[in-house]
């Protein structure tokens, strides 16, 4: 493999060829600017650097263990005792180079004259990391190559060193809008382009496109909507924290830096910085989560209910966010919630997130449990239900990239099932009049309104509430363009919130 060189093929161009460069890696200017992302660590070397390291040994757990990104990268940026910006070139390596991975191995696959998946894993993974800082990236392309081969050598053989070589020094003989444009020749499919243009798997793209058509109208698709969202999704969401009320986190987290979020009352956006440094986040009074999941947990405790208002439960609680929040507000209104988890080791994590001031001492029960169960056993019981069912994540890729690659179509067979039953639960475990909202982090119409649908044929005791006008920007203003019907479903291109959906249903009290 060290001595292979990549073929000559469509849309590639050897070293002599138009649009050579300079020896400092800069254009010549028969060829417009590269769109670059990020700055190049300090280190630059033949032999690979810290951050590089760390992007690699990430990726690849991504690939072997299924694991998340979000979850590993910390530590192994603690490990590697990067900070500034050297933790966040690594952390835009990551990203990137995750989220742009099926456009990258297209390009590989052509500048090698191979399918991927005739490429080596630890290989192939070294390959989308020079590609991205060659075609993402402003990291000078001789910097990029001799990095990246630096790292083949080190991490992989020294022979895959030659060939990663050879491969990059053809991917960076184009910028990348010339290399979009060569691959995408000959796709009459539009769908099929904007899939590998916004490197998304092509069955997701039809699936949110069906979604926003749902919701928004053809209308939408047809203003460049759907470009817009899968954009969206190649962009890193802020990082948004939660003050979880009646705690007093609000001046804590202003004096750090953060600023109201536009959307959701108890939301804050921290520009730069650590959260686990602050105060408030170590001692659960605050939180990272997402805008929309808060909107959601929100409209479930703030929507208007007759009778008692003391029962409240999470079905499916775990790693703890929504359940943090739910806690907090239960704990203002007098009412106690528990939280319940299927798996014990997430059922650890909602504990912990529990504790503190927040857990309000036996207000709060954190209990194991297949949730499908709860209704059964405890039929007529709780005022209020939180359903936040397991789903295929497509709403939230800007923040779980992985989950564009990980999932397929065959997922929503298992999936749909779960959700039924979970609804269905909530649904008799919840007392006549009371609420129940159903929530998923997927705009798939099979997760969402599908699921709602199906469940209100077979449950002519249950009636949708309008739950539009809960979800409010930071004047207490209802969100525009959430959809037609009582449900509602964010945007992050909309609403700058992850792709979450909502459907708010009420016992009847006959």
């Amino acid at each position: 493999m060290a001595e292979d060189r990549p073929a000559r093929g469509r849309g590639g161009r050897g070293r002599s060829g138009g649009g050579g460069r300079d020896r400092t890696g800069g254009r010549d200017g028969r060829r417009g600017p590269r769109r670059r992302s990020a700055q190049t660590p300090a280190q630059r070397t033949r032999v690979a650097d810290p951050a590089r390291t760390v992007a690699f040994r990430v990726l690849r757990q991504v690939d072997t263990d299924e694991a998340f990104a979000n979850l590993v990268l910390p530590g192994e940026l603690r490990s590697a005792s990067l900070s500034g910006r050297d933790a966040a070139f690594a952390t835009e390596l990551t990203y990137g180079t995750l989220r742009m991975r099926g456009l990258y191995d297209a390009v590989v696959a052509q500048a090698a004259g191979r399918p991927v998946a005739e490429i080596d894993g630890p290989v192939r993974t070294v390959l989308r990391l020079g590609v991205h800082q060659l075609l993402g990236m402003r990291v000078p392309d001789h910097a990029a190559v001799s990095a990246t081969v630096g790292l083949a050598r080190q991490q992989v053989s020294q022979g895959a060193g030659g060939f990663v070589n050879a491969v990059l020094r053809r991917v960076s003989s184009q910028d990348r809008d010339a290399w979009v444009a060569s691959l995408v020749e000959g796709l009459e499919d539009p769908l099929a382009r904007l899939a590998l243009e916004h490197s998304h798997p092509e069955w997701v793209v039809r699936a949110l496109r069906a979604a926003l058509v749902s919701g928004r109208g053809t209308d939408a698709v047809e203003r460049g909507e759907l470009s817009d969202l899968l954009a969206a999704h190649n962009r890193p969401g802020p990082l948004t924290l939660v003050a979880r009320p009646g705690l007093g986190a609000e001046e804590e987290l202003e004096a750090a830096g953060a600023r109201p979020a536009p959307v959701g009352r108890t939301a804050w956006e921290l520009g730069q910085g650590d959260p686990g440094a602050l105060e408030a986040v170590r001692d659960g009074r605050a939180a990272v989560q997402d805008a929309g999941s808060q909107l959601l947990t929100l409209a479930l405790a703030e929507a208007p209910l007759e009778g008692s208002d003391e029962r409240w439960i999470d079905l499916c609680a775990g790693p703890g966010g929504k359940a943090g929040l739910l806690a907090a507000l239960a704990t203002e209104r007098g009412a106690r919630l528990r939280a319940n988890e299927v798996s014990e080791h997430r059922a650890e994590l909602v504990r912990h997130t529990l504790v503190g001031p927040v857990h309000g001492g036996a207000r709060v029960e954190v209990t194991v449990g297949d949730g499908r169960d709860v209704g059964p056993q405890e039929p007529d019981t709780y005022d209020r239900v939180l359903v936040d069912a397991p789903c295929t994540g497509l709403g939230a890729l800007r923040r779980r990239p992985e989950a564009r690659w990980r999932r397929s179509p065959q997922d929503l067979g298992t999936l749909g099932p779960l959700q039924r039953a979970l609804l269905d639960s909530a649904l008799t475990a919840v007392r006549p009049g009371g609420l129940v909202a159903y929530a998923t982090c997927s705009p798939h119409l099979a997760e969402t309104e599908l699921v709602v649908k199906d469940v209100l044929k077979r449950r002519p005791d249950v009636e949708p509430v309008d739950v539009r006008p809960l979800l409010r920007d930071r004047a207490g203003i209802p969100l525009p363009d959430t959809g037609e019907g009582r449900w509602a479903q964010l945007w992050p291109h909309l609403h700058g919130t992850d792709g979450m959906f909502v459907a708010l249903l009420r016992r009847s009290l006959d």
